[in-house]
């Protein structure tokens, strides 16, 4: 209740600009939090900027919480914020030491105009080379006004030194000419040593001024998710090499179609304390690169997750030399010793899961294997694994499952019962008689919060069996079920595949609300209110799940 009346106090200040110089003078720093939060909401990136410009505590966290209900800030705001940022290097009454950007990205394009990750990562590598020059420009015209205020120092001290001599001139005896001549010459050699010390010390200054130029001090540390790809790549090179006020840091890097030799500069510039992850996408590494990727990948002590998706990678025996490198690949990924996550869309790895992930030291929590085209023996193997038990999320989308493979996924749902809470098994063919088998296995999957089943060939008999299973299960808020055979328009062969499932149109004489209507009586029935059915396969968000 006191939070609630505290955000509608924040939206109501933060809605009239033209007042932010009255109140903003006397906000106390517990509630800068609030206020800029309703700027967010609000959309007020002027206020963002005030606020973040003099921002009173030393770490400000914006990611987008999307399990709070929270939605990513307008790219306006994002803007703003990153201005003031760079402003408030310089304002004393800002306190920030770290700008915690992680998970902010939005979509491209989406609802509320938010900042996607690829011009998110622009930006912030364009405020980190902005922020240098800014410093440098400041520390310039410090150096002149240094330089100014010694001179005019040195130019007092000679006129007060001129003073002096002119004093004493009438106590030297003008008779000794010689003597007097020698008083000359002590006096120039005095001048000639200062200003050779003088040249020496500003030499040494303009050294040390170098030096501090190359070796500034960190103010603000920037946290944050980066998306390169061909076009970025030069400015977040530029931006990860720079040293000045701002240091750019990165959780999770994705990188699309970039070579091997530009992963690895990259993987060189990244801190290694902070990379929990890399995803890379449509990069035609091939299995020499990757095993080239390994070895750098290795240096990062808390790297968590290894993605790749559409890699080109191709394993078949074969081809010459292929063995070597499945060998070399194995050993790779044994020296990472604190992956947890292995995602591998659309390789071909027929047969050789056993090489791949017997070798990793730790078990796995997250696997993601989707268009692998498993054989019966990575299924015999992966439900033996010591990753079985400690699976939390699992995908084995489009590999096709038969009454072969059925008795492997049984005995893998059984090891993984009591871990696993995300679970897709969409477009495996299965059918109405497979699933029946299959449905004990998944009913005892008590962890289990979200299962996915979309595009396999089900009538409605076998959907209504699965939710009947579904509502059984106390920890599963989230189905993703196929539309069944009787909703798509005749003409659908009788084991229909996956791809045949999501071109052929639906049946518009069908009243296709009658299937939800059907499958939201079960529920009500059950009386499981906080299930959620969709059969929106497009929309199916699994983040919001976590």
């Amino acid at each position: 209740m006191v939070s609630t009346l505290v955000s509608l106090c924040a939206r109501e200040v933060v809605s009239d600009h033209s007042s932010s110089p009255c109140w903003l003078r006397w906000v106390p720093r517990e509630l800068y939090r609030a206020l800029l939060e309703a700027a967010f909401s609000s959309c007020r990136p002027l206020t963002v900027g005030e606020l973040v410009q003099r921002w009173p505590e030393r770490t400000l966290r914006v990611g987008r919480s999307r399990k709070q209900g929270l939605i990513a800030p307008n790219r306006l705001c994002i803007q703003a914020l990153l201005l003031a940022v760079v402003r408030g290097l310089s304002d004393r009454r800002c306190a920030l030491q770290v700008l915690d950007l992680c998970g902010l990205q939005g979509d491209e394009g989406g609802m509320g105009d938010p900042m996607g990750g690829w011009s998110l990562t622009v930006a912030l590598c364009t405020m980190v080379v902005q922020a240098r020059s800014g410093a440098q420009r400041a520390q310039r015209r410090e150096g002149e006004r240094e330089r100014k205020r010694f001179s005019a120092l040195e130019r007092e001290k000679d006129v007060k030194r001129e003073r002096g001599l002119r004093k004493r001139e009438p106590e030297v005896d003008s008779e000794n000419l010689e003597g007097g001549s020698r008083g000359a010459d002590l006096s120039t050699g005095v001048r000639r040593r200062m200003e050779i010390e003088r040249r020496i010390e500003t030499g040494s200054s303009k050294k040390e001024t170098e030096e501090k130029d190359a070796h500034s001090d960190v103010i603000v540390h920037v946290r944050a998710d980066l998306f390169v790809n061909a076009r970025s790549w030069e400015r977040v090179r530029a931006a990860l090499s720079t040293q000045g006020p701002l240091k750019l840091q990165c959780r999770y890097l994705r990188v699309e179609e970039i070579s091997v030799s530009s992963i690895k500069s990259l993987l060189d510039l990244v801190p290694h304390q902070g990379l929990l992850g890399i995803d890379i996408r449509y990069s035609s590494l091939g299995v020499s690169g990757l095993v080239e990727l390994l070895p750098p990948l290795s240096t990062f002590p808390a790297l968590k997750s290894l993605r790749l998706h559409y890699c080109n990678l191709d394993f078949r025996r074969d081809h010459p030399g292929q063995e070597e490198a499945l060998r070399d690949l194995s050993q790779g990924l044994a020296k990472l010793q604190e992956l947890r996550r292995l995602s591998l869309t659309a390789l071909r790895l027929p047969g050789q899961l056993r090489v791949l992930l017997s070798s990793l030291p730790q078990p796995l929590e997250v696997l993601e294997l989707p268009y692998l085209n498993l054989s019966p023996a990575d299924h015999a193997y992966l439900s033996c694994s010591h990753h079985a038990s400690t699976l939390q999320q699992l995908d084995l989308s489009e590999n096709s499952l038969d009454e072969s493979t059925l008795p492997s996924i049984r005995r893998l749902l059984s090891q993984a019962s009591s871990s696993l809470q995300h679970l897709s098994l969409g477009g495996c063919g299965l059918t109405d008689s497979l699933l029946a088998l299959l449905l004990p296995s998944l009913g005892g999957c008590r962890s289990l919060k979200s299962l996915a089943l979309a595009l396999n060939p089900l009538s409605m008999a076998g959907l209504m069996d699965l939710v009947r299973m579904a509502v059984r299960m106390p920890c599963l808020r989230h189905l993703l079920y196929p539309n069944p055979l009787e909703d798509y328009q005749p003409g659908l062969p009788d084991l229909p595949s996956s791809a045949q499932l999501l071109d052929w149109p639906l049946d518009e004489a069908t009243e296709i609300n009658l299937t939800s209507s059907q499958l939201n009586r079960v529920l009500m029935e059950s009386g499981r209110s906080d299930l959620f059915l969709t059969c929106d396969l497009l929309n199916y968000d699994r983040d919001l799940l976590d």
